[in-house]
């Protein structure tokens, strides 16, 4: 891997070109897509995936304290417990060995039996006051249960309650339609997104679907390995409060 932007690097640090901001609370979208915009190919992200991808994938993941996804993505990526790593431990030092899951779902639409629910770190499901009563119940069981909302998820008190248990380095991993909640709501910092050198067409998702959102970005770092190109945006105001 070598770093391409803002200057010139072979084998650069990854764990310190992610590094979180320090002092604040900092929410990060980790997304993969073709280069004509496409989320996933054949439903699933994984064939857009590359070595490159996943190493950063599963350092994103040591460096965050939650790692927050939409219900369908669970479904269609099938979610399970987030594994401990070895190469973690420093990364994690004083927080548990590994981030929990955070799944948002308005109607609990989840097999509560499946092994994300029996996880080293507790899973905590976020849902809203709409979703099945009886379901909230055998939720609350099985993972650290979070109501955010009347009929849908409310993003700005999902996010704030993760802050308010100490889940301040939030990374995101989707799907389009929680993306696009998230940036309609003001609430990403940053994109950390991987570029497939394919094209795939059709009707997949580009990586935000649903609510409009403008969020200008400011282009940080980018990345390459095997022709995958690795980008990483901030919105320009967190980057300034950060710096200050």
């Amino acid at each position: 891997m070598r770093r391409i932007y803002p200057d010139i690097q072979d084998n650069p640090d990854i764990v310190q070109a992610y590094a979180y901001p320090e002092g604040r609370p900092w929410l990060r979208l980790n997304m993969v897509a073709s280069v004509d915009g496409a989320a996933w190919l054949k439903g699933r992200s994984g064939p857009l995936s590359s070595k490159g991808d996943r190493r950063i994938f599963q350092t994103l993941r040591g460096l965050a304290d939650v790692v927050v996804a939409g219900a369908a993505t669970v479904r269609k990526e099938g979610y399970g417990p987030v594994p401990p790593r070895d190469a973690w431990a420093e990364l994690r030092e004083g927080r548990p060995e590994v981030p929990p899951i955070a799944v948002i779902t308005r109607s609990l639409a989840l097999d509560l039996d499946s092994d994300l629910f029996d996880a080293p770190s507790r899973t905590i499901v976020i849902t809203c006051e709409a979703a099945p009563h009886e379901r909230r119940k055998e939720a609350a069981k099985r993972a650290d249960l979070i109501v955010a909302g009347d009929e849908g998820v409310d993003m700005r008190r999902a996010v704030a309650e993760l802050h308010d248990r100490g889940l301040t380095r939030v990374l995101c991993e989707g799907g389009p339609r929680v993306n696009a909640q998230l940036s309609a709501c003001g609430l990403v910092d940053e994109l950390c997104l991987s570029v497939s050198p394919l094209l795939v067409g059709g009707g997949a998702a580009r990586i935000q679907n649903g609510e409009p959102a403008q969020v200008a970005l400011a282009l940080r770092q980018v990345l390459e390995e095997e022709g995958v190109l690795f980008c990483k945006y901030t919105r320009e105001q967190s980057h300034d409060r950060a710096d200050h």
